[in-house]
C-alpha cells in the first residue's frame, strides 16, 4: 500500500521513504487522515495512479512538510513516541529583548526528520512564537504555523542528520519566558515529541519556578509508563472484576494464557490484559460480532518497550491508533513471552473521538499477533476471542469466557465431521463387505445392507448440504482469505449430490451397463471422500475454527490409517476366504458343507471387525467435537 501525501499537508514526520507496502491499492492520504473507500484502479488510470504514488512515496514522504502537526508536534505514525530522548537542544544565550537573535541546536545520533518550534515557557500548548533563519538550507527549511510565518523549521529530505543549527529571531511581543521545543524522528516506529530544550527569558522577566532545563516526560503529550513488578492474577474475577479468560480456568499469575479484567473505581476503570505474545495485545469494544467501527485498545511490544495506544477499527483496515492518548496510570511486564499491560481510563470521554462509553453492553474482543521494528502492526494471527453475548464492563462483575470460532463455524465444521467420519465412512463399508453378509436379511422389503447404506448415504447428503450454507451465511458471500478449502469444498458438495442423483438411474443388476454404473459410482464416491478429507485437513487449520496444531493433523492422519486399515484387513479377509473355499476338494455334499462353515466363519469375523471400526470411528468423532467445542 503506498499513501500519497497532499502538497498542501505539511509533516516532517513522514519519513518512510521507500518502505515496502503489501497491498495494491493506493491509500489516499490528505493531511495526515486517511480517506475510504479504497479505489481500486483498473486499466492505464491504475498505472498512471501507480507511477504517481511511487513519485509520492519516495519525494514526498521526506520533505518534511507537515503543517497539520504544528500544534500537536506528533507524527502520524500510528505509534506512541518514546520517552528518553537521544538528543538535546542548546542555545548560546539565555536572555533576549525583542529583536535579538538566539542560536538554537540540535544535536545527537543519527536521525532523519525533525520539528524545532519556540513556545510560551509557561504555556506549552500555546501556538508557535518567533521567527527562524536557517543555516543550512539544503537540510533543513522554513514552515509557518498558524498566523507567523517561518515560526517552525524542519528537514527536507530523510539524509541522516547528527547537528541541526538556525536562529531564532524574538519578535516585539514575545512572552516573557520562552522554551524551545522539538520532535525528533530516528525512524518510522523510533521518535520522540517535544523533546524540551532550555528556556530563554527577557532581562525584565520576574522570577519563574520554571526550570531552564526540563526531563522529557514533564512535557510528553503522552503518559509515562512505569514497569510492573509483579503479574496480575484472577483472584477477584467475578467479585470485584469483571473478567475475560481463555481458557476458563486462566490464571495470569501462573499460566501463559488469555487474561482481559475490567474493575470500576469510582468514575474510571482500571483494565488489565495479558497474554503470550512477543507482538501485541489488543482488545476492542464492538456493538457486533464484526471487526469494524470499534472502540480498541493495543498493549504493543517496541524493542522489549511497551507502548499502550487507543485505536478506532474501520472495517477490516488495520487500526487507526490516536496521537492523543486517553489513558492514565499505564504500567506494563514483558517476562517469558507473556505480555501484560494495565492502564486506566474514564468511563466517559466525551472529548475524545471514537470513545465508547463504558457504562453500555458491548462485545469484547481480545486479539494478538506479531508487530514489525520499523512499520505497524500485522493482523492478528489467528480469529480473535469474542463474547458470546453483550456484557457491561461496569455492571454486575462476572467471569465469562470467549469463543475464537463463531458458533456458525463451529456448526459448520461439527457437521462435516459427523457425515465424512461417520456415516460415509460406514457406509461405504457396509456396501463393499456386508452384501453377502446380510443377504437374507431385510428390512422394510429391502435387503438389510442395502438399507442400511442408502440410510446412511442420505444422511450425509443432509449433513452436508446443511454444513455448506452455513459459512455462506456468516461470511454473507465467498471467502477470498480462504485458500483452497471453499473450492474444494463445493466439488465435495457437487459430487454429493450427484451421487444419490446417478443411484436413483442405477439399472438393473443384470443390465449390460450395470457395470459401467457400478464403476462410474465407485469412483465418484471415492474422489469425494479422498477431496473431502484434503478439505477438512485444510479447513481445521482456517483462522475461523483452527484447531489445536499439530494435534489435529495428527488425529486426522491416525482416522485416515484407522479406515484405510480397516478396508485393507477386511479386503484381505475376503481374498483368504475364497482361497479356503477353492482348495476345497472331493465331492460335492464335502464342498457345500465346508462353503457354509467358512461362509459362517467369515460372517463373524466382519462383524466383530464392523463392531470394533464403529466404535473406532465414533472415539475419533468425539475427539473432532470435543476439540471444536474448546476452540
Amino acid at each position: 500500500m503506498v499513501r500519497i501525501i497532499s502538497l498542501t499537508q505539511v509533516s516532517l514526520f513522514f519519513v518512510e521513504g521507500g518502505k515496502k507496502k503489501q497491498n495494491k491499492t493506493c491509500e489516499i492520504c490528505i493531511v495526515g487522515k486517511r480517506l475510504h473507500p479504497k479505489m481500486e484502479l483498473p486499466g492505464l488510470a491504475f498505472v498512471v495512479l501507480m507511477i504517481v504514488c511511487f513519485h509520492a512515496s519516495v519525494d514526498g514522504y521526506p520533505n518534511g512538510k507537515v503543517r497539520e502537526a504544528c500544534t500537536s508536534m506528533v507524527p502520524c505514525h500510528g505509534i506512541s513516541p518514546k520517552l528518553s530522548p537521544e538528543h538535546v537542544i542548546t542555545v548560546n544565550r539565555t536572555e533576549f529583548k525583542p529583536g535579538d537573535s538566539v542560536e538554537v541546536q540540535l544535536s545527537g545520533p543519527d536521525f532523519e526528520g525533525f520539528f524545532i518550534q519556540a513556545r510560551d515557557a509557561e504555556d506549552l500548548d500555546s501556538p508557535a512564537v518567533g521567527s527562524f533563519v536557517l543555516v543550512d538550507r539544503r537540510h533543513s527549511q522554513l514552515l509557518t504555523c498558524g498566523h507567523t510565518k517561518n515560526s517552525a523549521v524542519s528537514h527536507t529530505n530523510k539524509a541522516k542528520k547528527k547537528v541541526v543549527k538556525v536562529y531564532w529571531i524574538a519578535p516585539g511581543d514575545a512572552p516573557k519566558r520562552v522554551r524551545f521545543l522539538a520532535t525528533v524522528v530516528k525512524k518510522y516506529k523510533t521518535f520522540w515529541v517535544k523533546i524540551p530544550g532550555p528556556v530563554v527569558s527577557q532581562p525584565n522577566a520576574p522570577f519563574s519556578t520554571t526550570p531552564l532545563y526540563t526531563t522529557p516526560e514533564a512535557v510528553s503529550t503522552s503518559h509515562s509508563a512505569s514497569y510492573l513488578t509483579k503479574p496480575f492474577n484472577a483472584s477477584d474475577c467475578g467479585n470485584t472484576k469483571f473478567c475475560l479468560r481463555n481458557p476458563s480456568n486462566c490464571d495470569p499469575e501462573n499460566a501463559s494464557c488469555f487474561f482481559l479484567s475490567f474493575r470500576q473505581e469510582r468514575r474510571s476503570v482500571l483494565i488489565e490484559m495479558s497474554g503470550p505474545s512477543e507482538g501485541y495485545l489488543a482488545f476492542a469494544l464492538s456493538y457486533d460480532q464484526w471487526m469494524g467501527d470499534d472502540d480498541a485498545y493495543l498493549c504493543i511490544n517496541e524493542d522489549h518497550h511497551v507502548s499502550v495506544s487507543t485505536a478506532y477499527l474501520k472495517g477490516r483496515s488495520p487500526p487507526l491508533l490516536d496521537s492523543k492518548n486517553a489513558l492514565e496510570d499505564v504500567s506494563w511486564r514483558l517476562v517469558d513471552g507473556v505480555l501484560q499491560c494495565s492502564f486506566r481510563r474514564n468511563i466517559s470521554l466525551p472529548t475524545y473521538k471514537g470513545r465508547f462509553n463504558m457504562n453500555a453492553s458491548y462485545y469484547i474482543f481480545l486479539a494478538d499477533g506479531e508487530a514489525s521494528e520499523g512499520g505497524p502492526i500485522y493482523k492478528h494471527r489467528r480469529q480473535p476471542l469474542i463474547t458470546d453475548g453483550m456484557y457491561n464492563v461496569t455492571g454486575i462483575p462476572q467471569d465469562i469466557g470467549g469463543s475464537r470460532s463463531p458458533r456458525l463455524i463451529k456448526a459448520h465444521g461439527a457437521l462435516m465431521f459427523v457425515a465424512w467420519i461417520s456415516t460415509v465412512s460406514i457406509g461405504v463399508v457396509v456396501a463393499r463387505f456386508f452384501k453377502p453378509v446380510w443377504t437374507h436379511s431385510f428390512l422394510f422389503g429391502k435387503e438389510l445392507w442395502f438399507q442400511v447404506h442408502r440410510t446412511l448415504m442420505l444422511t450425509t447428503v443432509m449433513l452436508t448440504s446443511i454444513s455448506f450454507v452455513l459459512p455462506f451465511i456468516y461470511r454473507g458471500g465467498w471467502s477470498k482469505q480462504a485458500g483452497f478449502h471453499p473450492y474444494l469444498g463445493c466439488t465435495v458438495m457437487a459430487l454429493t449430490i450427484f451421487q444419490p442423483l446417478m443411484a436413483g438411474f442405477r439399472p438393473s443388476p443384470h443390465a449390460p451397463r450395470r457395470q459401467l454404473f457400478n464403476w462410474f459410482h465407485w469412483s465418484i464416491g471415492t474422489t469425494a471422500r479422498i477431496l473431502a478429507v484434503v478439505t477438512m485437513f485444510l479447513g481445521m487449520d482456517l483462522p475461523a475454527l483452527d484447531l489445536p496444531d499439530p494435534w489435529d493433523t495428527y488425529t486426522m492422519i491416525g482416522f485416515v490409517a484407522w479406515h484405510v486399515g480397516t478396508d485393507v484387513l477386511l479386503e484381505i479377509h475376503s481374498y483368504c476366504l475364497i482361497r479356503k473355499v477353492e482348495l476345497i476338494e472331493d465331492d460335492r455334499v464335502q464342498i457345500l458343507q465346508s462353503l457354509t462353515s467358512a461362509e459362517a466363519e467369515g460372517n463373524l469375523f466382519k462383524q466383530i471387525v464392523l463392531t470394533i471400526y464403529v466404535c473406532g470411528n465414533i472415539i475419533f468423532l468425539i475427539a473432532f467435537l470435543a476439540a471444536i467445542n474448546q476452540v
